[in-house]
């Protein structure tokens, strides 16, 4: 795994390439810290920089920005390509020799040999990258299927910037050319992130996963910078492809995923360093071990987060799941000082803000696992693929409840409920639930939302929000975020909230989260169950296959059932969460009133509703955790970079 940087500048000046590459190189090394590179072109104006994580190869033959054998191409690489000791005997078969043994030469000769779109047809892997051609005059950008590995570039002034990570841009990128994207926040206040194409910034993007973006520089220095990434793999062509060819027999599905596991995660398991696994104790990360286990001929290391809350702590299950598949096994636990360490380095680890509170214990677990391997497997991926989420079904249950209802009747009813105090709700809910005060409070609002909804889907969202309506926030006119297309082949709701997750969530929340914490502590993260053949798969079982009675990822449960008793695995589902809500009424409490203080000042935002909820929330009277980690990761993530604001 490693990091990538550069830019295209007309007039690039020799002082222009030592400043730029210095400063890209030290805005990520934390992303390869064993290695780093540039080269450039000057006529042309293009600067390629690479920071290096040695995982194939670990001698200089491996070393980035490589160039092609006939030298027609200079690349920088981030990510892996499992498949190619297999493309390297094919491309051998065409004549090709190779200097040394890491993927990035695999993944140079076969752009050569094929072409840039039909090579990254063939690749099974995770990657960004960015490739000068230097016959051609163009610059290409690709990002894998998925987006499990992140590419941000923009056009500013003068300058086309790329990079791994926002900060590498922030650090060269003039401040006044630095402004929020005022649509990028709405979306994050919403959902806690920012998912592709949408950045943080104005002016700069993510590329989309599955997309390659070719850049000719005539075209960049003619002021024409309309960009439009072509697309090499569609998760709505493969879903909606899936749809129409599902399998009906419940032991073949089973069969075909257990098989395909196993080939994606041997191939995931090699490397040249030291190899581990996350294993939480759910069904995804244990499944993961279980066929990692069963396929190594040595114990796997093992890694576990424990909590001495008991009803967030998983650790126990992990260790007797790791007992069971008899793995060397590890367990941190984490106690509110260890989260008020880290949450002072979150803004700089999140490169944009992002509020998924689980990003304290993903840290923390890549940091422990980066003390004994360089390489760890997650089970990440599987209630999306496999309909895991306890909002499916909730969703499904609720509406179902309130669809017989009269639309305008429910808009009412809900529109009733707001109308209420908070002072007075909160005072009805004592009367009844003297104990339950604060965590009905919360779904007394979402269910005056759900009742406002127009449709299942709309419904769905409000589910998948930390605050629904983020227009109310924001101080001036901020357009409507344009909604997910759904898939056309189907109207059942899990499939389409599944599809939609997988668009959005997985990339902006989950796979962000993954790749900033594993690489802050220059840990490699490997994702077995987003191979793309698993994706693909997953698309041709039927809902029922996945959801059981009421059961979720009912499949996949099927295949770890062939490895771990089902009593080890069948409980509650706990999810990766941290007990945030009481930590902020207690040991953060300082910190956090220390950050909302900037509100009653701020440029953006609107302090009353936020400050209400804070109110209520320290309180007890209601939860609102979820809702205030949005804002103070906001306004922390502003505070860390206030030489730009």
């Amino acid at each position: 795994m490693c990091g990538i940087a550069g830019i295209i500048k007309k007039n690039l000046s020799g002082d222009d390439i030592a400043y730029f590459s210095q400063k890209f190189s030290n805005s990520i090394k934390h992303r390869g810290p064993d290695d780093s590179g540039s080269w450039h072109e000057q006529q042309s104006g293009v600067l390629l920089t690479h920071r290096r994580l040695s995982i194939h190869d670990l001698s200089p033959l491996g070393a980035q920005p490589m160039h092609s054998a006939s030298n027609r191409y200079c690349i920088v690489f981030n990510g892996e390509i499992y498949n190619y000791q297999e493309l390297r005997t094919e491309l051998s078969q065409y004549g090709h020799t190779f200097r040394g043994g890491s993927d990035t030469e695999i993944l140079l000769a076969a752009i050569e040999q094929w072409g840039t779109k039909s090579a990254v047809s063939k690749f099974i892997g995770m990657f960004a990258f960015a490739l000068w051609d230097k016959q051609n005059k163009t610059l290409q950008l690709c990002r894998d299927r998925l987006g499990e590995k992140p590419l941000y570039y923009g056009f500013q002034g003068d300058v086309f910037y790329f990079a791994s990570e926002l900060h590498a841009i922030e650090s060269v990128c003039p401040a006044d050319k630095l402004e929020i994207s005022l649509s990028g926040l709405q979306h994050y206040l919403q959902y806690g992130y920012i998912s592709s194409p949408q950045s943080i910034y104005k002016g700069f993007q993510k590329l989309l996963p599955g997309s390659l973006l070719t850049i000719p520089i005539q075209t960049l220095f003619k002021g024409n910078s309309n960009l439009s990434p072509e697309i090499f793999w569609s998760l709505r062509q493969v879903a909606e492809s899936g749809l129409q060819q599902q399998l009906d027999n419940f032991d073949t599905a089973v069969d075909s995923l257990n098989t395909k596991l196993h080939e994606v995660i041997k191939r995931q398991l090699l490397a040249d360093v030291n190899v581990g696994l996350f294993l939480s104790g759910g069904i995804d990360s244990t499944t993961v071990t279980a066929i990692a286990q069963d396929v190594s001929s040595q114990k796997v290391k093992t890694f576990t987060i424990g909590y001495h809350e008991k009803e967030y702590d998983e650790s126990g299950y992990a260790g007797a799941i790791a007992q069971h598949l008899n793995t060397d096994h590890t367990t941190l636990y984490l106690s509110p000082d260890d989260a008020k360490s880290v949450i002072p380095n979150l803004p700089k680890i999140y490169d944009e803000p992002f509020a998924d509170s689980s990003q304290i214990p993903a840290y923390l677990v890549s940091k422990l696992a980066r003390e004994h391997v360089t390489v760890c497997l997650s089970g990440d991926g599987g209630d999306e693929l496999f309909a895991g989420y306890n909002r499916y079904l909730m969703t499904d249950r609720i509406w179902h409840k309130i669809d017989h209802i009269p639309s305008f009747i429910r808009k009412i009813f809900g529109k009733t409920i707001d109308a209420i105090p908070a002072g007075a709700r909160d005072a009805i809910i004592t009367l009844f639930y003297k104990n339950k005060q604060g965590s009905l409070q919360s779904k007394v609002q979402k269910l005056a939302d759900l009742m406002q909804s127009s449709n299942i889907m709309s419904a769905y969202d409000v589910l998948s929000s930390y605050w629904p309506h983020p227009r109310d926030l924001l101080k001036g006119n901020v357009p409507a975020n344009s909604a997910t297309p759904l898939l056309s082949e189907t109207r059942n709701f899990i499939d389409q909230a599944m599809y939609i997750d997988q668009i959005r969530y997985l990339e902006g929340d989950n796979l962000a989260k993954t790749d900033r914490a594993s690489m802050a502590v220059s840990l490699e993260t490997r994702l077995p169950l987003l191979s793309h053949d698993i994706v693909e798969l997953a698309w041709r079982m039927p809902t029922e296959m996945k959801v059981h009675r009421n059961i979720s990822k009912w499949v996949l449960r099927n295949v770890l059932y062939k490895y771990v008793p089902e009593k080890m695995v069948n409980r509650p589902k706990m999810g990766f969460s941290v007990p945030i809500a009481q930590w902020l009424r207690n040991d953060l409490k300082e910190w956090a009133d220390d950050h909302f203080s900037a509100l009653n000042n701020h440029d953006l935002l609107h302090a009353k509703p936020i400050l209400q909820a804070w109110a209520t929330h320290k309180s007890g009277k209601a939860d609102h955790a979820h809702k205030l980690w949005t804002i103070l990761m906001f306004l922390a993530w502003q505070q860390e970079r206030k030489h730009i604001f």
